[in-house]
């Protein structure tokens, strides 16, 4: 019950935190700013995510995809580091309550169950990903942070596309266990 209750709560605050990445507001022009601080704390999520799934994964390909995202999410954070100093944009230095939130309730399960979670909160953190970018790589209006976003929105949705078929065989197995 209690591991149940908490996968629903990691869940819940990822769906929370990127539902509204997922529903343009407008179609007018987006603020490139705030995709920066908002991609800057969803990259650092990922990296605290990514390593409590590189060390407690029990499946292989969960355990490969962990590295891979802590490799690719270094590379875009450090690339979008370099170019908000360009900028002058300010980004944030520390995940929101959201996030930490969710690296604890991943920390608190283990095995299958954990698997499971985890798997979940990366699609959602990749949903709400790939809805950014591509938000800003058609209507941002500073023009290098808007080619970053493209350049970089494939990546997102080959991560999005990975995790998809993670969740799905997750599933499977699972549900052919409980028959």
């Amino acid at each position: 019950m209690i591991r149940t209750l908490t996968a629903g709560l990691v869940i819940a605050a990822l769906t929370a935190s990127t539902a509204s990445a997922q529903v343009p507001i407008k179609k007018g022009p987006v603020n490139d700013k705030l995709f920066a601080a908002a991609v800057a704390e969803d990259g650092m999520a990922e990296l605290a995510i990514s390593q409590i799934g590189a060390e407690k994964a029990s499946c292989d390909e969960l355990k490969k995809f962990s590295k891979e995202m802590l490799e690719e999410h270094n590379r875009v954070n450090q690339e979008l580091a370099s170019l908000a100093g360009q900028k002058n944009i300010t980004l944030p230095r520390t995940v929101d309550a959201r996030a930490q939130f969710c690296a604890q309730s991943l920390d608190g399960v283990t095995g299958e169950h954990f698997d499971h979670c985890y798997a979940k909160a990366q699609l959602a953190a990749h949903m709400g990903a790939v809805a950014a970018f591509e938000a800003e790589a058609e209507r941002g209006q500073d023009p290098d942070l808007k080619a970053f976003a493209a350049k970089t929105l494939p990546t997102i949705k080959k991560h999005l596309k990975e995790i998809k078929e993670i969740v799905h065989k997750l599933d499977d197995s699972g549900s052919s266990k409980k028959k």
